[in-house]
Order: structure tokens, then sequence, then C-alpha cells
């Protein structure tokens, strides 16, 4: 109950449904990405993140660069975490980058701690002048041979992506 008594009063105008601002923030920007055991790494599977809110800006005016990134891959032993995969991507909000770079730098950084027998990042940029820009890197595991997809033609699958996937 000590506690309880020495919280601050919120001041006599601040709105009930306010939010109290907390001392730490609960999660900050990291470029640290972990990883998990893969739990069937005896089966190719595909994973598929969307990152449909990624900002960084332009290393040469400053302005803000806006893009959705799609992050596919098959994974070998390891697993990248979720939450810090959201983490890792927000490190990038305050940074200049070139698109090509970035996601270049981005599969990279994938690859090194999942070590996946397959890797792409499709990047879709938000128009800058006029024009937008898509950017595909891929990464294969050596010696790495994907099986032959079994194609359901009457059910496409579906990519949550605007503007047709």
């Amino acid at each position: 109950m000590a506690s309880a008594s020495k919280k601050k009063a919120a001041p006599a105008d601040t709105p009930k449904s306010q939010r109290e601002k907390p001392v730490n923030p609960p999660s900050r920007p990291s470029k640290e990405l972990q990883v998990f055991a893969n739990p069937n790494p005896e089966r190719d599977y595909l994973l598929q993140f969307q990152v449909p809110e990624f900002t960084c800006h332009c290393p040469l005016t400053g302005q803000p660069d806006f893009a959705h990134f799609v992050i596919e891959m098959v994974a070998d032993q390891w697993c990248v975490e979720l939450k810090s995969l959201k983490m890792y991507m927000w490190s990038y909000r305050d940074e200049g980058a070139f698109h090509e770079a970035v996601t270049n730098q981005i599969l990279d950084d994938i690859v090194k701690v999942t070590r996946p027998r397959f890797a792409r990042i499709k990047a879709r940029w938000y128009v800058r002048g006029g024009i937008y820009t898509n950017i595909v890197a891929e990464h294969r595991k050596k010696g790495w041979k994907p099986a032959t997809p079994v194609e359901f033609p009457a059910f496409p699958m579906e990519s949550g992506l605007l503007a047709g996937g």
C-alpha cells in the first residue's frame, strides 16, 4: 500500500482514459535478431512475415521512406523470433539508407543468424517522386534443392498484400 501513496496525482484536466507513461518503455529498437530451434527441421515449409510499416529515411534528403516488406524463408535448424524481428525492423526508423542497400542488409542479417535453406525478401517501397521501387533479394543454401510445389489453381496462395501480392 505504501507505493500507492507515492503516486503523483494527475492534473485536474487529465482525461480519466489517459494511459500513464511507463517509467521505462516496454520495448526498444534493437539490431539483435534472436532465434529458436526449428520445431520441424525434417520438412521444408514456408515461413512468411509481412512488415507493412517499415520506415527509414533517404540518406541524401533526410525525407522519410516507407515500405512493405515480405520476408519468406525455408528454415533449416533455426527460426527467427518474431519480437526480435519487430525490434530489428524498427531499428531502421531513424537511419538513412538507400532502398537497395537496406533490403540486402536485412536479408544478410537474417541469413547470418538463421542460416536458412532459402530466404527471399520483397520490399515494396512507396511512391517517391512519382516512382515506386520494388526490390527482391534471395539467398539459397549451397546444395539445397526445393521440392516441386503442388499447385492448386482453384485456390491461389493468399498474400495479404494490396495490389496483387
